[in-house]
């Protein structure tokens, strides 16, 4: 089963509250949170994995 990764947005001002990533296969394994940026507010340094 592909990876899936629940992310949050911190920066104060985006109304985004949480969102889901599903990885494919192919993902390669160095990519992280760095790579992407909140769908909402555009800002690539406020995002953060939700730890269940």
């Amino acid at each position: 089963m592909p990876a899936t990764l629940e992310v949050k947005c911190t920066n104060d001002e985006c109304e985004l509250d949480m969102f889901e990533m599903h990885y494919t296969y192919d993902m390669p394994d160095d990519v992280g949170l760095d790579e992407f940026e909140c769908p909402y507010c555009a800002r690539t340094d406020s995002l953060s994995e939700i730890e269940l």
